[in-house]
């Protein structure tokens, strides 16, 4: 399937977009054209930074900029808004350029919102590692004041034990940059490959797997156009990729112009069948998902997006809006979620979000296995936690509900499914099954089953 484009405009790479940025104060504020960023800078650097580039927006008040309906908000919010932001208007509040602008980034913003405990307070006065404090006000306003243990909390204010690294983990875990035959492209699978179009997000998960690139504020552009188009030259040369996964950093945080031009681009490749965008936008930046952004996405059908949500706390009214809007756009929503000590690892906790994503037409997808990455290990759990969530969801609610849990081999092995011990074994010709309640159950496998042991022996061994 192939998007016709309106123009040629959608040919050429995206405008620099610097002007006028409200991101990035620094940024400078020079027009630059599209070919000035096609061609190599001197040294391979450029003084201008990654979000001024790619995510620098329009002033506010375009219509495209909110939501353009009244919003529905969530209580917690409402009194978070009350007492933090009370001169902000509703239309301010509902601008994701607004949120993005106003993210809290530093210690004395973090302790305005919350009473930091001392872990806390330390690990941001000393933070050293890659990866920055990000949260959108939006996401701050779910986050419990006073409880260091709430689940949301933990998974995006650093604690000390941040610091603390294990044998077994490394920067980049799942060896990603091993199989980037381009910058920023990971083909690991023959069908399909992964496009990190950004190194930002709007809010930056504490367990991140990329950390080592996400959110870094130095003055090299990593990815741009230049990036873009070496991948997008590499997918058109290798007709067995099928599926494209636009991620990054958080694709969503892009503006529409930058987004469809890829999108666009993508879709001019005959052999590409189906493109995919993996963001966490509608859980921690609900405001991005405006008619205009919808509007442009369905334009690129088959389109599928894979949300990453993290416990039953974040489906609120704003969230299940964004959804609404991409379901009925008739884009295919899937969840992800990582499975994190104390905050998700249970199985009352991960049955009620994913019969919460159900109810706002997002598929349970995936259960993630917490990946190796430099100072996660309290966010680990054992194998046997996520064993035991799948057998007590297997049975105890509908199909739907019940997500394939994984682990992403270390080294780029890819994702492996587990699954309980449902199959025993064979008796005789009899394949022997465990049910949901622990109960045993033959099922007749004549064309597959084990021949009996005395044959076997006859035979040299096992089959």
């Amino acid at each position: 399937m192939e998007a016709k484009n309106s123009s040629d405009e959608k040919d050429k790479p995206p405008s620099s977009g610097l002007e006028n940025s409200p991101i990035v104060e620094t940024a400078h504020t020079e027009t630059m054209s599209p070919e000035s960023f096609l061609s190599s800078p001197k040294n391979g650097r450029s003084s201008v930074t990654q979000e001024s580039f790619l995510h620098s927006m329009p002033q506010s008040g375009s219509p495209s900029a909110t939501f353009q309906t009244k919003q529905a908000t969530s209580q917690r919010t409402i009194e978070f808004r009350s007492r933090f932001f009370p001169g902000v208007t509703d239309a301010q509040w509902n601008d994701w350029r607004w949120q993005l602008r106003n993210r809290i980034q530093s210690l004395a913003a973090l302790e305005k919102l919350l009473q930091l405990s001392e872990s806390e307070r330390t690990a941001i006065q000393q933070h050293m590692g890659p990866l920055p404090i990000s949260i959108t006000p939006y996401y701050a306003s779910l986050i419990d004041p006073k409880n260091p243990r709430q689940p949301i909390r933990r998974t995006v204010v650093s604690v000390k034990d941040e610091f603390k690294f294990s044998p077994e983990e490394s920067i980049d875990p799942l060896g990603e940059d091993g199989h980037s035959p381009v910058p920023g492209l990971v083909h690991r699978y023959p069908d399909r490959v992964l496009f990190l179009v950004t190194e930002i997000c709007s809010v930056y998960c504490r367990y991140c797997t990329r950390s080592r690139m996400v959110g870094q504020n130095d003055t090299t552009l990593r990815f741009n156009p230049t990036q873009w188009e070496h991948a997008i030259e590499y997918i058109a040369k290798h007709k067995t990729v099928r599926d494209v996964l636009l991620s990054g950093g958080d694709p969503l945080t892009l503006t529409d112009g930058r987004l469809e031009w890829l999108l666009s681009r993508i879709r001019q490749i005959p052999h590409v069948e189906i493109v995919r965008i993996g963001t966490k936008v509608p859980v921690v930046l609900p405001q991005r998902v405006t008619p205009a952004l919808v509007n442009m996405l369905k334009k690129y059908h088959p389109l599928f997006m894979s949300i990453h949500f993290t416990h039953h706390d974040e489906l609120t009214p704003e969230t299940a809006d964004a959804c609404k809007r991409l379901a009925d756009a008739g884009i295919p929503l899937g969840s992800q979620t990582v499975l994190l000590k104390g905050i998700n690892d249970n199985v009352s906790t991960m049955k009620k979000l994913m019969q919460g994503l159900l109810k706002n037409r997002v598929r349970p997808y995936y259960i993630y296995q917490c990946d190796p990455v430099l100072g996660s290990s309290h966010f680990r759990t054992s194998v046997k936690k996520g064993l035991d969530i799948i057998q007590g969801l297997r049975g105890h609610t509908s199909g739907y509900a019940v997500p394939s849990y994984v682990i992403d081999a270390p080294g780029g092995g890819g994702k492996i499914p587990l699954l309980p011990e449902y199959v025993q074994g064979w008796d005789g010709q009899d394949l022997i099954l465990k049910n949901y309640e622990g109960k045993l159950f033959r099922y007749p496998d004549r064309f597959g089953g084990r021949k009996n042991s005395s044959k076997d022996s006859d035979n040299g061994g096992a089959c």
